[in-house]
């Protein structure tokens, strides 16, 4: 069986690039359903873009890569395609995008811009192996225990990172990647909640608070919650992206308030309340008890001098901690590091030294914020690498 382009990966990467690359085009994945980490993403309502997303958004060794793709294919380029198929959506928070019903409205929608281009897709088969020969590239894919043999011009990695392995995730775009040659970075966890010691945060676990969070010099303003196994939430898992194993993380818990001004005020009318219980004005009950037994907080508003109050604002304003670690590939939302973009194009994603091998999505080294950039990326890329197959044909 011949293509003029086989694509491996049935995500978002792979079922956008697929409707791009014209001629005939094979998209393959192991999975029973294309799509399955858009359809569980966001909620089930799949935060399928940022209406901020820039390049300032994204980590890579090379922080420049991404412009290109993402300047010829904007946000509001997929905005457009969603309003083309009467797709509801609102913003969430933060130029956040979700779908008002389902995510799977977004899978469908890919599913008839790839039927409507003429793109054959292969479910349930694996890629047994994979070689060049004459006319490129000659994979042999096994499905039901039947191989067979297809060849093509153009060969597209669309199979993501190490995330989520329970939904089949593995590092095969970078075993792919190296028979070819091509450098791979060291790959971690990213967008995932922290671990600490068993049982620290047990009493708290549930408890939710908008924090600014800080790691390696980078912050976050959102929400952070407190699990039986460590700290989760929006602000966590951001920090995630940029902690590394024996960092401490800062956590503001007053970002945009002038505790000690408020508690100051507050002496005239709250004077004679027991100054943990003031705090618990400005926080949730069972977080205000925490540390007003940590910070060992003793007697009433009004016997705290400014400086009892000063050393009180600056540990809740600079609370520090170390994690143990996260909680690694299970839970992450992306794999940060992967195929290095020195090895590929900025505005084909194909390998600068393997001609007709092509990168797209997350299986490369460059990884978004939450929040839908790494949905923004899927579509960027993929349509960059299909236009040029496209062109090439």
């Amino acid at each position: 069986m011949q293509f003029d382009t086989v694509i491996i990966g049935a995500g978002a990467a792979g079922l956008m690039c697929a409707t791009h690359t014209g001629g005939k085009t094979l998209l393959v994945d192991h999975a029973k359903a294309a799509g399955e980490k858009i359809r569980i993403s966001g909620g089930g309502r799949c935060n399928f873009t940022n209406m901020y997303a820039s390049a300032e958004n994204f980590l890579s060794q090379n922080p420049h890569f991404c412009k290109s793709a993402l300047s010829r294919y904007t946000q509001w380029d997929f905005i457009d395609l969603v309003a083309k198929h009467g797709i509801a959506y609102h913003e969430k928070t933060l130029g956040q995008l979700f779908c008002d019903n389902s995510s799977k409205d977004i899978v469908n929608m890919l599913l008839a811009e790839m039927k409507q281009a003429g793109a054959t897709l292969k479910l349930n088969t694996s890629v047994k192996a994979i070689k060049t020969n004459t006319s490129g590239y000659q994979i042999s894919l096994v499905d039901g225990g039947k191989q067979t043999d297809v060849t093509c011009k153009n060969l597209v990695l669309a199979t993501g990172g190490k995330s989520i392995p329970k939904m089949g995730a593995t590092g095969f775009a970078y075993d792919i990647a190296r028979q070819f040659g091509l450098r791979v970075t060291d790959t971690r966890a990213g967008l995932v909640p922290f671990t600490f010691p068993e049982g620290r945060f047990k009493p708290l676990a549930g408890v939710a608070h908008d924090v600014r969070a800080t790691a390696d010099g980078t912050s976050f303003e959102e929400a952070m919650l407190f699990t039986h196994r460590g700290l989760s939430g929006p602000s966590m898992l951001q920090t995630s992206s940029y902690w590394r194993e024996g960092q401490e993380i800062s956590v503001n818990f007053f970002p945009n308030t002038d505790l000690f001004a408020e508690l100051k005020s507050r002496k005239s009318t709250d004077g004679k309340r027991n100054l943990s219980t003031v705090l618990g004005y400005y926080l949730p009950a069972r977080l205000s008890e925490h540390f007003s037994e940590a910070l060992k907080l003793k007697g009433n508003l009004a016997d705290q001098s400014d400086a009892a109050l000063k050393e009180l604002v600056q540990a809740l304003r600079d609370w520090r901690a170390v994690p143990s670690g996260t909680e690694g590939y299970r839970t992450a939302e992306v794999t940060l590091g992967g195929i290095d973009t020195d090895e590929l194009s900025s505005k084909t994603m194909e390998a600068k030294k393997q001609s007709g091998l092509y990168v797209i999505g997350e299986a490369m080294d460059v990884t978004g914020w939450l929040g839908g950039y790494n949905f923004q990326w899927a579509w960027s890329s993929a349509v960059a690498a299909g236009r040029a197959i496209s062109a090439s044909l």
